[in-house]
């Protein structure tokens, strides 16, 4: 089927295709944003917890189908938390496909379901975009675009998706905070136990003392975090991730 929004997308030419805001680094001086991908997961509670004793509001860039699905009950209620508890919600797909090797269409579905999901269950829509690996395109942005999100990156990564010990991602949160940036816009993932339970605490420490202050992503940026927001919906059958 043709639809609506190929139809848009194929009416756009290069020449007058929009392009997404990209951010990989925060605006403000002196704020460090704390973000964590991959979620919701088994370690959040635990992340929020830590949070509010040292009084942090964090960024979760959240996909639909990755660790856990979305709708599962856990999931849910993680979410749900995580909202009220004033912490900023971000999209970072459905199933934290590589984007820059999708088609348009593709692209779009990534990006539409994980953000009718965050509409359903706490009812925003959010205006950022994590794009899985931080991997990009024009035709990403294009989309973006379309759909009225910025695509975040980072300018700093803990290292512990790609290897990195605990020791040696509390050491490089160390040295970043000994470098002393004018800001700092973080990748972390709340899917590993050392990573919530070693290395932000750590960082926390590190980063505190070099004077910076804790802020949310959109915070750092000084743009918006929600396109739209509204009263969440009631659980129904379609709650599913297929």
């Amino acid at each position: 089927m043709f639809t609506l929004f190929a139809l848009s997308l194929f009416l756009l030419t290069p020449a007058t295709a929009q392009l997404a805001n990209v951010y990989s680094s925060c605006s403000r001086p002196n704020v460090v944003a704390l973000a964590f991908d991959d979620g919701p997961y088994i370690y959040q509670s635990q992340l929020m917890q830590m949070f509010k004793d040292a009084g942090i509001k964090g960024t979760f860039f959240f996909n639909g189908q990755n660790y856990r699905c979305i709708y599962d009950d856990a999931s849910v209620s993680s979410v749900k938390a995580a909202y009220a508890a004033g912490h900023e919600i971000g999209s970072h797909t459905w199933r934290h496909a590589d984007l820059a090797t999708l088609t348009s269409n593709q692209i779009n579905d990534e990006m539409a379901r994980v953000e009718l999901a965050l509409k359903r269950i706490i009812g925003v829509t959010p205006a950022l975009m994590r794009p899985p690996y931080g991997n990009y395109n024009d035709l990403v942005r294009k989309v973006s675009a379309m759909r009225n999100q910025s695509l975040i990156t980072w300018d700093f990564d803990s290292g512990d998706s790609i290897g990195s010990t605990a020791q040696q991602s509390i050491a490089a949160y160390g040295a970043l905070a000994n470098r002393r940036p004018s800001s700092v816009l973080t990748l972390n993932h709340e899917t590993y136990a050392t990573t919530v339970g070693a290395v932000i605490p750590a960082a926390i420490n590190s980063l505190r003392n070099a004077g910076y202050h804790f802020v949310t992503v959109s915070e750092c940026l000084g743009i918006p975090a929600y396109q739209s927001i509204s009263e969440p919906q009631s659980r129904t059958a379609d709650w599913v991730c297929k």
